[in-house]
């Protein structure tokens, strides 16, 4: 069992996933309730996925992409959270990875997404994103539904 303590200390630094979705919006809920009892530092990270081969080309705009994000911030932000957003860019079917190597790379606690996001109809054939981040990550993974 945790004391009060370290459940304060717990998550420092957290990466919120969002897609845009009513999920991630789910996930933001979330991360304010825990970023406000826990003091956390959130990172709004949202991943443009590009398609790469003979028909190459971004599924979305890059202004539409940082808007996802600084759309988040600016919500936590009218909750006393301070956030930043991240944007990255990755081939179609990697958005995991990178979510996971943000975590990694930037000493992330804890990861908060939705458990269902806009590409729902692409994961019944390569697998959810939120399934793919749990089976990778180095950290607690708290799916929001």
């Amino acid at each position: 069992m945790l004391g009060a303590e370290e459940v304060d200390e717990m998550f420092e630094k957290i990466l919120v996933a969002v897609d845009g979705s009513e999920s991630a919006d789910k996930a933001v809920a979330l991360t304010v309730q825990l970023a406000g009892a826990m003091g956390s530092e959130v990172t709004v990270m949202h991943v443009r996925e590009v398609e790469i081969g003979r028909f190459h080309g971004a599924l979305e705009a890059p202004a539409d992409a940082l808007a996802i994000a600084s759309a988040v911030v600016d919500r936590l932000a009218e909750q006393g959270i301070v956030a930043k957003a991240e944007v990255r860019s990755a081939p179609f079917g990697r958005a995991a990875a990178e979510i996971v190597d943000e975590a990694q790379q930037g000493g992330f606690d804890a990861i908060v997404m939705g458990s269902r996001g806009l590409s729902d109809w692409a994961a019944s054939f390569v697998g959810s994103v939120a399934h793919k981040v749990i089976n990778l990550a180095h950290c607690p993974v708290v799916i929001a539904r």
